[in-house]
Formats: C-alpha cells, sequence, structure tokens
C-alpha cells in the first residue's frame, strides 16, 4: 500500500515538474497577445479552426522553447536565487528527460499548425522557438549587454503568429503590434536585472546593469518607456483602434512612465526595480485586452 502511495506522489510531482518547465505564466501571457493578433487581423470572428489549432500549436511552441531554454541554463540556475528552486537545478528532472519533452511539444506543434492552420505561421513560429531558445539563450544571453533587446524580436512575435494564423498574410496591424512587444521587453527586462543584478554578475551574464551599471540602465529603461509610450498611440492614430484603447494606453503608460521616473529619480529604492517588473507585466496584459475590446465594440457599432 505504501508504495502505491509512493508512485502516485512521483508521477504527480514529475507532472508538476513538467508543467514547470513549460513556464506556463509567461506562455500564458505569450498566448494571450497571439489570441488578440487572431481577433484584431479581421473585422469578425476570425473562425474556430485558426483560433483553436493556431492558439494550441502557438502555445504547445513557446512552452518548448521554454523548456529549451531551462535546459541551456541549468548550470546557471542553480547559482541564482531567483532559478535554483526551477526543476532542473533540482534535480527533479535529467537533461536529457526535458531535452525529448521540449522536442516532443516542438514536433507536435508544426505537426499542427503546418496542417492544421497554414505553412506561413509553422515556419514563423519555427523561427521565433529557434531564435529564442537558441540564439538568445545559448548565444545572446552571453555575449552582449544588447541580448534583450537583439533577443526580444523572438519575443514579440507572437501578435504576429496569431495575425498570420487567421490571414495568413504579414500586414501592417501585426507588425505594429510586434513593435510595441518588441519596445516594451526592454524595460520590462531590465528592471528584473536591476533587482536580480548581483546574480547576473556571478553566472557572468553581460546583462546591463552589470556591464555599464544601474544609473545607465535606469536612464534606458527611461528612454525606452518613453520611446514605448509614444508607440501605443499609433493604433489610434492609424484608425486600428478607438478611444477606449487610447484612453487605456494613455493611462497605463501614464503609470509605466511614473515608474520608470522614479527609478531613474530615485535609485536607492531597492524594492522599485520588482515593482516595476511586475507592474510592466501587468501594462502589456491590460494594453492588449483593451486593442481586444475596443476593436470588437468597433466592430459592433459599426455592424
Amino acid at each position: 500500500m505504501a508504495t502505491q502511495v509512493n508512485t502516485t506522489v512521483e508521477t504527480y510531482t514529475n507532472w508538476r515538474d513538467y508543467y514547470e518547465l513549460t513556464k506556463p505564466r509567461v506562455v500564458m501571457l505569450i498566448v494571450f497577445t497571439a489570441i488578440v493578433g487572431m481577433f484584431v487581423s479581421v473585422p469578425g470572428w476570425p473562425g474556430l479552426a485558426p483560433l483553436l489549432f493556431g492558439t494550441l500549436g502557438i502555445g504547445l511552441a513557446s512552452s518548448s522553447a521554454a523548456v529549451y531554454n531551462h535546459v541551456l541554463d541549468a548550470r546557471i540556475d542553480i547559482q541564482m536565487m531567483r532559478t535554483r528552486g526551477r526543476p532542473l537545478p533540482q534535480g527533479k528532472l535529467t537533461e536529457k528527460s526535458a531535452l525529448m519533452f521540449a522536442t516532443v511539444l516542438c514536433i507536435i506543434s508544426m505537426i499542427i499548425l503546418v496542417y492544421l492552420v497554414n505553412v506561413l505561421t509553422a515556419v514563423l513560429t519555427f523561427i521565433s522557438l529557434i531564435g529564442y531558445a537558441v540564439v538568445y539563450t545559448a548565444w545572446l544571453k552571453r555575449a552582449t549587454p544588447q541580448n534583450i533587446v537583439i533577443g526580444g524580436a523572438a519575443g514579440a512575435a507572437p501578435p504576429v503568429l496569431g495575425w498570420t494564423a487567421v490571414t495568413n498574410e504579414i500586414e501592417a496591424g501585426a507588425l505594429l503590434m510586434f513593435l510595441i512587444v518588441f519596445v516594451w521587453t526592454p524595460p520590462h527586462f531590465w528592471a528584473l536585472a536591476i533587482a536580480r543584478k548581483e546574480e547576473y554578475a556571478k553566472v557572468d551574464i553581460p546583462m546591463l546593469p552589470v556591464t555599464h551599471g544601474e544609473a545607465y540602465t535606469r536612464l534606458n529603461i527611461l528612454l525606452y518607456t518613453i520611446l514605448l509610450a509614444l508607440i501605443t498611440i499609433l493604433p489610434y492614430l492609424i484608425g486600428m483602434s478607438g478611444v477606449i484603447y487610447l484612453l487605456t494606453a494613455l493611462v497605463l503608460d501614464g503609470f509605466f512612465l511614473y515608474y520608470a521616473i522614479r527609478m531613474f529619480l530615485v535609485p536607492d529604492d531597492v524594492e522599485l526595480p520588482m515593482k516595476t517588473f511586475r507592474f510592466s507585466i501587468s501594462y502589456l496584459g491590460f494594453l492588449f485586452a483593451a486593442l481586444l475590446i475596443d476593436h470588437y465594440l468597433k466592430f459592433m457599432i459599426s455592424w
């Protein structure tokens, strides 16, 4: 009886460990931006098939990239307080089993996207996966303090993937959504990098605060946030969205700028970088939610 209980507990633990490897909270935000891209790409309902299979394929590919990231970073994760509790550093799973899991997720996602969505979305998704899992994690992350800027292109791709899943085309609206996420990424991640500066220095990861100092990083966070605020107005200016989105964007930009300015002016507030990092996650979610709501209210009114 005891053996049966232990086996059940071990199976549950393994399931939870594999699930944690996929970075579910990160993937949920990625998939959400992709879903918004799907809905915004057309004036009405995007269709059940692209919505269902596109979401599934993009989600599985994002999960696969996250697992590859865990494997490639396992040796530095054990040395960092923020990541040492992950399944691989703790020895709960082997790197071989994680690699097999990531590969299976990748293959399934590509099969779904190629045969049930379209080839363009499959190709772009695969490029994004390689860009994050290999180019960023294995090379850029350790090669340059601009790693998050260059590598941010992979993380900004989901809205484009969602758009192409429905339309099979890359259009201006998709590229604008890509640009928003791309410019959002540096201030989002650099805030975390400031909070974990000592840990990144310990494992020789050349994050901007490590190589150029906190003052320079805080200035860059402020400049990127100003640029982000300007870019988020563009959907309204080109007629892609309406007043609801504009008002939401202005409020969110105001809060983000408040955090960025305080980070620049009050460097002694050691809790502020993590507060800024956490807010930036909510910022992106609310911004894209406003874009979606505004889009369909416009459609309902015109209809």
